[in-house]
């Protein structure tokens, strides 16, 4: 015979204030069970006694509470799961591994029940249970509801959270904090990374695709006109491989540097790699690769001096017997200063390559047999590319 529901709330009120007599023996059972299931929160360093079976006992006696009807109306039945919800969230277990929990609560709530149905009360409220199962397993039901929306919305502002304080530390290492020791070893532990592994940087158009599918556990930074990678490990021939690909505007490479500390000369280096190269062309660019491009780049200035210093009255040609001589000159230098190969190269007779050079020369004012004029002469067909 099934009770009425009047009479199985009434046992449910009965069943649940005898539980709470041994809510104490329950929570152990309950802590046990979840350790007994779930290692995590042994790996995360989340104490059992002062936590975990705090949590056990709580949410064991506000359940039992609720159920027998006897919380207060003005109390939130709620907010004791919202706040274990939370704290979850930031102790970093997992959402599944919480709800386990919650539904072994549940399932021992509604089995020892029972089991003090017939034990104490010769099943005279079996019956009621029956009754009042729907109702006992919504409020449960509900109850979960509130524990994953808690978790899932403090996940989020921890991501957020988490997202701001790597966007700042990136930021203080790009402008040159990292070499303050404290902040270093603050960023590393941040960003789990060995603070004295070495680091290349990226800097690729902030437009660029994301260079974070090629590079797997690299850091990645957004700022208004580019977005600066840290490699942890990498090495600069894999680096520029990886990116090469998909490069849709100009990015450089910069050498490896020994940890974060060295973050901003890292990402001053990259950024002058990346400049290297003609605006708006899919490139990359290995600053190691580049020195000289790298060297006339950042001393743009004195670039129309060196090329007036090096080429003298040579620049004040007609273009067509400029550009000759410069490929002339060129094809000298590729060639280790042999005419011989030189004219192969430029597909005309040993004497033609010499009589330009002796032209070239007292134009100049510089002699190919001195290595310093050799020198400057080569920085200067560097920098004077676009004459042809």
């Amino acid at each position: 015979m099934v009770a009425p529901a009047g009479t199985a709330r009434d046992s449910l009120t009965v069943l649940c204030r005898a539980l709470l007599e041994e809510v104490d023996e329950l929570a152990d059972r309950l802590t046990a069970q979840i350790l007994e299931r779930e290692d995590v929160y042994g790996v995360l360093g989340v104490p059992v006694h002062d936590d975990l079976r705090t949590t056990c006992r709580a949410s064991l006696e506000r359940l039992l509470t609720q159920l027998a009807g006897d919380l207060p109306p003005a109390v939130d039945a709620g907010a004791l799961t919202v706040d274990t919800g939370r704290r979850r969230a930031r102790q970093g277990v997992p959402l599944e591994v919480v709800l386990r929990a919650y539904r072994q609560c549940g399932r021992l709530v509604w089995e020892r029940m029972r089991a003090v149905s017939r034990e104490r009360f010769a099943g005279v409220h079996d019956g009621a249970l029956l009754v009042v199962a729907d109702d006992v397993w919504r409020i449960l039901d509900a109850s979960s509801d509130r524990l994953v929306d808690a978790y899932r919305r403090e996940e989020t502002r921890l991501r957020g959270v988490e997202i701001g304080r790597r966007w700042a530390v990136l930021e203080g290492l790009l402008a040159g904090r990292g070499h303050e020791p404290a902040f270093a070893l603050d960023a590393a532990r941040l960003l789990d990374v060995d603070p004295e592994v070495p680091v290349l940087c990226v800097v690729a158009p902030a437009d660029e695709d994301d260079p974070a599918e090629v590079l797997p556990g690299s850091f990645w930074h957004v700022r208004s006109a580019e977005i600066v990678g840290v490699v942890v490990g990498g090495r600069v021939g894999e680096v520029v491989a990886a990116l090469r690909a998909r490069a849709t505007g100009p990015v450089g490479v910069s050498p490896p540097v020994d940890g974060l500390g060295q973050l901003d000369v890292a990402y001053r280096w990259a950024r002058l790699a990346a400049r290297t190269l003609p605006a708006g062309v899919g490139a990359v660019a290995d600053l190691d690769d580049r020195l000289p491009e790298a060297l006339l780049a950042e001393a743009a200035d004195l670039v129309p001096r060196l090329r007036r210093a090096a080429l003298g009255d040579l620049l004040d040609l007609p273009a067509a017997e400029r550009g000759t001589l410069l490929a002339t000159l060129r094809a000298v230098l590729d060639a280790d200063g042999s005419p011989s190969h030189a004219a192969t190269a430029l597909y005309c007779h040993r004497n033609t390559v010499m009589y330009r050079l002796a032209r070239l020369e007292t134009l100049t004012g510089r002699r190919l047999a001195d290595a310093r004029d050799r020198l400057l002469l080569g920085l200067a067909l560097v920098a004077a590319e676009d004459d042809g």
